[in-house]
C-alpha cells in the first residue's frame, strides 16, 4: 500500500538512507528537480532505482518541465523550450498556436519518457491579471481565459500522446496573486463572480484532465482564512463543485512559505481539506519523516482517483517522427524566441 504523498530526493543517486526510507514508507510517487539531473543515463538510472523500490513499472515520477523559466531538463543534454506565452504570441489563429503548443508538449514528452519520467506538471492554466506578481507571467499561455484553455488543452494532449501524464496547475487559479507563494501567502480580494468568469474558467474547461495541483492562494470572497490547498470550502465548492474536477488532486509543495505550521500539520490540513495526495519536494529527510507520518495510506476514493489517472496513459506513445517534429517546431519559432 502506498502513502498519500509524492516525495523528492536529495541528489543524482539515492543514498542508502533514502532507499531504506522510501522502501518503508512507499510514497505514491516521486518528483525530480535540477539537483537530481546530470545526464540522460544518470536520470534513467535514478528513475529505475525509484521504481524498483516501489515495484511498480508505472509508478509516477514527476517533473516541472514547462519551458522558459521552469525547465528542469536543459542544456547541454536537452533542448530548451519557449515559455507558454510564446505559443500564444505566435502569428495566426488559435488552430496554429494550438498546433505548436501540442507539438512542443509532444517533444517534451519524448524527452521525458526517454529518461523514465511519466508525469509533467504542465499545463499552467493560470490567467494573469494586471498588477499581479510575475511568478506566473510568461508561464501563462495568454491574458484571457479562452486562450489559456485552448492552448492548455493542446499541451495536455501532446503530453498524453507521448506517454506522459499532465498535471494542471495551479487550481483554481494563481493569476491574480500579488505575491510569490514560494515566499509568502497571497490573498486575492476579487469577488466570486470575477473569479468564476476569469480565474476559474480555464480549469472548468479542462476539468476532465486526470491530475491537478492546488494553489497556495487565499480567495477572500470564498474562504478568507485558508489557502485553497488547506480549504475544505474551496476544494468542495469550487474545485470539486463549480469547476467540476473529479481527478486526482495533489497539493503544491508543502515546504513553500505560503503555508504555516510544521510539515506534519501542513500535510494533515491539506488532506483533511480534500487533497488526495500531498507533495513535498526538497528531499529533506527530517521534513519527509513529518510528512509521511501525517499522510497515512492512499486508500478509498483518493486511491481510485490515483489509479484512474495512471490509466489515462496510453500503452504505447503515439507514433511520432521526432526529427521532423523538431524541425517544424524550430521553424515556427525562428527569430521569435532565442533558445
Amino acid at each position: 500500500m502506498n502513502a498519500a504523498c509524492i516525495l523528492g530526493c536529495s541528489g543524482t543517486a539515492l543514498t542508502p538512507e533514502e532507499t531504506a526510507f522510501f522502501d518503508d514508507v512507499r510514497p505514491w510517487g516521486f518528483i525530480l528537480f535540477r539537483r537530481n539531473i546530470e545526464s540522460p543515463d544518470q536520470v534513467r538510472g535514478l528513475t529505475a532505482s525509484l521504481r524498483a523500490i516501489l515495484g511498480r513499472p508505472d509508478a509516477p515520477i514527476l517533473i516541472d518541465q514547462e519551458g522558459g523559466r521552469v525547465q528542469r531538463l536543459g542544456p547541454p543534454h536537452w533542448r530548451r523550450y519557449p515559455p507558454a506565452r510564446a505559443f500564444g504570441d505566435l502569428p495566426g489563429d488559435f488552430e496554429t498556436c494550438a498546433s505548436m503548443a501540442r507539438l512542443g508538449a509532444r517533444l517534451m514528452a519524448h524527452d521525458l519518457a526517454n529518461v523514465g519520467i511519466n508525469v509533467d506538471c504542465l499545463p499552467v492554466l493560470d490567467t494573469p491579471s494586471p498588477g499581479a506578481h510575475d511568478i506566473i507571467g510568461d508561464r501563462a499561455y495568454g491574458d484571457d481565459p479562452g486562450t489559456v484553455a485552448v492552448l492548455g488543452r493542446a499541451a495536455a494532449e501532446g503530453l498524453i500522446a507521448g506517454g506522459v501524464l499532465p498535471v494542471v496547475k495551479h487550481i483554481p487559479g494563481h493569476g491574480r496573486a500579488g505575491a510569490d507563494s514560494h515566499l509568502a501567502l497571497p490573498v486575492v480580494g476579487a469577488d466570486a463572480m470575477a473569479l468564476r468568469n476569469r480565474d476559474f474558467a480555464p480549469f472548468r474547461a479542462l476539468a476532465d484532465l486526470p491530475v491537478a495541483m492546488t494553489a497556495h492562494v487565499v480567495y477572500a470572497a470564498i474562504d478568507g482564512s485558508h489557502p485553497a490547498t488547506t480549504s475544505a470550502i474551496v476544494i468542495k465548492d469550487v474545485i470539486r463543485g463549480h469547476i467540476g474536477f473529479d481527478g486526482l488532486l495533489m497539493s503544491d509543495d508543502l515546504s513553500m512559505r505560503a503555508l504555516c505550521g510544521d510539515l506534519a500539520e501542513r500535510a494533515r490540513d491539506a488532506l483533511a481539506a480534500g487533497c488526495d495526495v500531498v507533495l513535498h519536494c526538497n528531499g529533506d529527510m527530517a521534513e519527509m519523516h513529518q510528512v509521511t507520518a501525517a499522510a497515512g495510506p492512499l486508500v478509498g476514493r483518493p486511491a481510485a482517483r490515483a489509479a484512474a489517472a495512471l490509466a489515462r496513459l496510453p500503452k504505447q506513445p503515439e507514433p511520432f517522427d521526432v526529427a521532423a517534429g523538431r524541425a517544424r517546431f524550430e521553424a515556427a519559432f525562428a527569430g521569435r524566441w532565442a533558445a
